[in-house]
């Protein structure tokens, strides 16, 4: 949507849609990718990344990601995409927006230092206001299907399949009943991970105040024993993607 405003207001002859893939996202993203650009307009511009996913980037640096890091996305999204523009775009005549809207304006100020020299924008803070729901409203108007399956099942985040190093025990616990297969993957993987770094998890139990590793494996076997869980409030949270914006 906010893509849309952009090509609303100036035209989508210089328009570049860019996209950096981490190779792991769910199939109706994908889907969601082609028919929003179809319906914007402008180029769409995919990195692949050389088809690397989060659990390479985790091998490679030795570190898993959770809700604190995310080298995935510095790796994946920040890194290739500001590459791109330095490689393809002068700052003297481009400008960089971003899909935040009035809920996120301190991701925005965020955002502004990291693009730099580029200036950063974000076209759902254009008058008037557009939140989620509006957009979403306005896409489906124009015969695009939004969002993606994942936000339509409930997940706040639809990344990585509807996992994300950034989501928190909740949208783990939702992945565990909506898709059980691809929960397993992620517990797979970290797993794998696990017998390489050591104790390590992407989520944490902080019941009594100590904050201890809570490996995807164990909230799995807890869930299955009783859904509502006491880990200190960290049973509560749903997480937060950070991918345009640094947070490590």
């Amino acid at each position: 949507m906010a893509a849309k405003r952009v090509a609303e207001r100036y035209g989508t002859d210089n328009l570049t849609l860019l996209f950096a893939d981490v190779n792991g996202e769910h199939g109706d993203n994908y889907r969601f990718l082609r028919e929003a650009a179809e319906w914007i307009g402008g180029e769409l511009v995919v990195i692949d990344n050389g088809g690397k996913t989060i659990w390479q980037v985790f091998a490679d640096v030795r570190f898993l990601g959770n809700s604190r890091i995310d080298p995935c996305s510095r790796v994946l999204k920040r890194e290739p995409m500001r590459k791109w523009l330095e490689d393809n775009r002068d700052p003297a005549d481009t400008m960089v927006y971003l899909g935040f809207d009035w809920t996120e304006q301190h991701r925005w100020e965020r955002a502004k230092g990291y693009w730099e020299p580029w200036t950063v924008e974000c076209p759902l803070l254009w008058e008037p206001m557009l939140d989620k729901a509006e957009g979403m409203a306005k896409m489906r108007a124009d015969g695009v299907e939004p969002p993606p399956l994942l936000t339509r099942q409930g997940f706040p985040h639809a990344n990585c399949g509807g996992g994300c190093v950034k989501a928190g025990v909740k949208q783990f616990q939702r992945l565990l009943s909506i898709d059980p297969a691809e929960y397993a993957k992620w517990e797979w993987n970290e797993e794998r991970l696990r017998q390489e770094l050591g104790d390590v998890a992407i989520l944490r139990d902080r019941k009594g105040g100590v904050s201890r590793p809570l490996p995807l494996r164990e909230l799995r076997v807890r869930t299955h024993a009783s859904p509502r869980l006491d880990l200190g409030g960290a049973e509560d949270e749903w997480g937060a993607c950070n991918c345009m914006t640094p947070m490590d």
